[in-house]
């Protein structure tokens, strides 16, 4: 048998009801591999192993009596940290934070609890999740567990690098640009951004989404199962469906799919990159999915507004605190949110609109296939002390060209893997669908979990 911390949630679940396994010495093993990769990979916040075993403790008396509290009884599970849990503080990855313990679980976190989840930790980002990166000046700086002198990505940063590192089976993050998706590119992992509204999430605002980050899309399938349930507080979420996340087997053959391989604008795409999912895109067709190119559909002034606006947002913000908190965020953030000061009304409207421009043009392309296929980032990942792929506050959003219009559109997206680079660095295939159809991404995201060759071994701690 794998280790206990490798099992998938499935498995887990399966060997609770045998009473093959204890969710006790489950969460024991997981903390302990924790503990080995801690030192290099700086992924957890607010790590408590005596609140996660009593945990363990109440969902193994529950499942000695036959009576487990809901669908994830003692499956071991971390939570970004943008995602409050009661009584922890939430710092939005920024010293600047006043550090203020959460009053409520938010609705994603509150749904794990429910669903009788052991929440093990919180997981890293960067300042505000306005990086795609482990860059951050309130936690140390998060690294990739298959190169550790490599970045995770982000903003779900540690959230990536738990789940590939194997902090457990479930891992649960956030994503308005590319936040799940870049991360689980660069990990190696599976993650699903639903549509806006599926998963309620507080604050709500547009392209803010919460999103599953497993190693496997059973997994992350299961996890939708409870983090679709309603919430009042998300004032954008949708009605709930009872969708049946468990019918994962879908045959390709008929699909039409279309294949975007130019974003319009950022960075190329890598070769190593561009091979592998046109591969991909062959697998399908020799599947009996009808695959058609796709051309690009944004432009430099739709990006390049978007940018503007998330500067002046953020500036907003960043202006209104004291010098000395100032003083305290990372000063690339400070630096890129400056570009959105002293903005006229005009152009702060202008640029808010290229949020519709975006969405229009991304439904509008979208529309003649089933199914889209693309690099989820144009590169494999980079540096861990940087920023982001450019580290260039001037040119920040390169490489968020292929993740960013399925935020606007609204339409759910997945990553997974489909191969390596020759130095062994994952590469992601994104998945979008029509708007709603969440369940279709994770459909064909499990045709081509089953299509793909081997995987490599995950990543092992150093010495382990």
């Amino acid at each position: 048998m794998p280790h206990l911390h490798a099992l998938s949630a499935t498995e887990l679940l399966a060997a609770y009801r045998s009473k093959a396994l204890s969710p006790v010495e489950v969460a024991r093993d997981v903390l302990k591999h924790i503990a080995a990769w801690e030192p290099h990979l700086h992924a957890t916040y607010a790590l408590d192993a005596e609140a996660a075993m009593a945990q363990a403790e109440a969902s193994q008396a529950r499942w000695l009596k036959g009576q487990p509290q809901g669908p994830l009884d003692g499956v071991p599970v971390t939570v970004k940290e943008n995602i409050a849990t009661k009584g922890v503080p939430v710092p939005l990855g920024s010293a600047a934070t006043e550090l203020l313990p959460a009053a409520h679980d938010a609705p994603p976190s509150a749904r794990l609890r429910e669903a009788g989840a052991v929440i093990v930790c919180k997981t890293t980002m960067p300042d505000y999740g306005m990086l795609s990166s482990g860059l951050s000046s309130f936690h140390a700086l998060a690294r990739n567990p298959w190169d550790l002198s490599k970045n995770p990505g982000g903003s779900s940063a540690g959230a990536g690098a738990a789940a590939a590192a194997g902090y457990g089976p479930l891992h649960l993050g956030t994503d308005i640009g590319g936040s799940v998706r870049l991360p689980a590119s660069w990990c190696g992992i599976f993650t699903l951004k639903p549509s806006l509204g599926r998963v309620p999430i507080h604050p709500p605002y547009a392209g803010r989404v919460a999103g599953p980050m497993t190693r496997t899309v059973t997994d992350a399938a299961l996890m939708m199962a409870t983090l679709s349930q309603p919430d009042a507080r998300d004032t954008m979420s949708l009605p709930w469906q009872d969708i049946a996340w468990s019918q994962l087997d879908r045959p390709v053959r008929g699909l039409k799919i279309g294949l975007w391989m130019d974003a319009g604008w950022g960075l190329p795409v890598d070769p190593e990159v561009r091979d592998a999912v046109a591969t991909a895109a062959r697998a399908f067709e020799a599947a009996g999915a009808i695959v058609e190119p796709v051309a690009p559909f944004i432009t430099r002034a739709m990006a390049d507004g978007m940018d503007r606006f998330w500067r002046c947002r953020s500036w907003i913000d960043i202006s209104a605190m004291s010098a000395e908190r100032r003083g305290l965020v990372l000063p690339y953030i400070v630096e890129w949110a400056r570009g959105g000061a002293g903005l006229s009304g005009e152009q702060v409207f202008n640029a808010y609109s290229q949020m519709a421009a975006i969405r229009d043009a991304t439904v509008a392309a979208c529309r003649p296939f089933d199914f889209v296929l693309s690099p989820t980032a144009p590169v494999v990942t980079f540096p861990a002390e940087w920023a982001g792929p450019t580290n260039d506050p001037a040119r920040p959003l390169e490489h968020i060209g292929f993740t960013l219009p399925f935020n606007m559109s609204e339409q759910p997206a997945s990553s997974i893997n489909c191969g390596y680079t020759k130095a062994g660095l994952p590469i992601g295939l994104q998945i979008a669908g029509a708007r709603f159809d969440d369940l279709g991404v994770l459909q064909v995201s499990r045709a081509w979990e089953q299509m793909r060759p081997a995987q490599r071994a995950w990543p092992v701690p150093p010495g382990g």
